[in-house]
């Protein structure tokens, strides 16, 4: 397998750059490797989104070198990718303890906006999964279950449904 690793360093000063490299790193979920070292599998995709990035810490005044690299052993290149599924895992974690904890929420209406936003971090989480852990399974299976339950909320009792097709109240 072969990887785009981002070698860069940012100017400490002023810190806006260096905390949006930062976090745009974080959203694609690049293994750390080490201080100002990130690695991605290798695709279109990601070695364009490493080139964005390169080009943010070149235009903060910093330093960026691309490279193209394949790990020397197999036992290497599972340690990058087992790093990077078990930060997966505990994102997967959080929507799936987020999803039980709206179990109980106080509305339907609070149900369908918690609902939103966790489809939304799921999505998010999916996009930048490269190596799936079992938790991603959990973690859908959760939302799943909360999106039936909300539509269970929502739909309403079979009295109300009669009552209202017969154009009045029970």
């Amino acid at each position: 397998m072969s990887w785009v690793v981002l070698i860069h360093r940012v100017p400490r000063e002023p810190s806006t750059p260096r905390i949006a490299i930062w976090r745009r790193l974080r959203a694609l979920g690049v293994a750390q490797l080490g201080d100002g070292v990130v690695a991605l599998p290798e695709d279109a995709r990601t070695r364009e989104h490493l080139e964005w990035v390169a080009d943010q810490v070149l235009e903060a005044g910093g330093t960026a070198l691309l490279l193209r690299a394949q790990a020397f052993s197999g036992r290497d290149e599972q340690t990058i990718a087992l790093g990077m599924a078990a930060a997966r895992a505990e994102e997967y974690e959080e929507v799936r303890r987020k999803a039980a904890e709206a179990g109980g929420a106080a509305s339907p209406g609070d149900k369908v906006r918690t609902l939103r936003r966790l489809r939304k971090e799921l999505r998010d989480i999916k996009r930048r999964d490269f190596f799936p852990p079992a938790e991603r399974d959990l973690a859908v299976t959760a939302v799943s279950e909360l999106a039936a339950r909300t539509q269970s909320d929502a739909t309403p009792a079979p009295a109300t449904v009669s009552a209202l097709a017969e154009g009045g109240p029970s």
